[in-house]
């Protein structure tokens, strides 16, 4: 097997793209459109595992036999709900306001299928996200930057000016949609190798000094 072969990241996500660059792996892309419906009775780990699975098969049809495609899928949860992308301002208002000033979980499903024999690596992240207090003008603001459109639970961890969360202690990139660890893991058992020191590079770039990546990177196997 080729050490790096090539990699297809079945996303359009400009946060996804830029943290796959990090491990200095060379990829393409292909989106994926699927049915994001939640399955009756099923769980929000259990619901991003199976969404990042559907992304690389949706995709498995275009790629050549030497590629791996990589999928994801994040999901903001809060009580037993989760919050997908707001479909209008109001929404992502209503769930900005629920959110303030409680502790959230992020769930990030990814996914690691090889085109030649169809075999999957699959794993979840979940992150405690404690939100800020912050006001409802400073909700108008960032409405108005367009900025919530396009993210579950109506926000990006990494804008700058709007900072919703409050402290981190857990995976910065997989709340920003991609946890690079764990997908270096899985990576590692397809036999591809990061080309780059990405726990430093995540650290470097998104100005965050992860207290997990030792655990993620040299933990049990998956």
């Amino acid at each position: 097997m080729e050490r790096n072969p090539a990699l297809i990241l079945a996303s359009n996500s400009p946060r996804r793209r830029q943290l796959l660059a990090l491990g200095g792996w060379t990829f393409g892309l292909d989106v994926s459109n699927i049915d994001e419906t939640q399955e009756s009775g099923e769980t929000p780990a259990a619901y991003v595992r199976r969404l990042a699975g559907q992304k690389a098969q949706a995709v498995l049809i275009r790629a050549d036999t030497s590629q791996f495609i990589i999928g994801s899928d994040t999901a903001v949860v809060i009580g037993e709900d989760i919050l997908g992308k707001p479909v209008s301002v109001d929404e992502a208002r209503e769930m900005l306001q629920r959110l303030r000033g409680n502790t959230h979980q992020v769930y990030t499903g990814i996914a690691v299928l090889c085109a030649n024999d169809g075999k999957l690596w699959t794993d979840v992240v979940v992150t405690d996200v404690p939100m800020r207090d912050y006001g409802d003008a400073e909700i108008d603001r960032y409405i108005e930057s367009g900025d919530p459109m396009d993210k579950a639970g109506a926000y990006g961890i990494q804008h700058p000016d709007f900072q919703p969360v409050a402290r981190m202690e857990g995976c910065y990139a997989s709340v920003m949609g991609l946890p690079l660890c764990s997908l270096s893991k899985l990576l590692r058992q397809a036999g591809i190798f990061p080309r780059e020191d990405i726990a430093r590079n995540c650290q470097v770039t998104i100005h965050y000094e992860c207290p997990v990546f030792d655990s993620f990177l040299h933990g049990a196997d998956l």
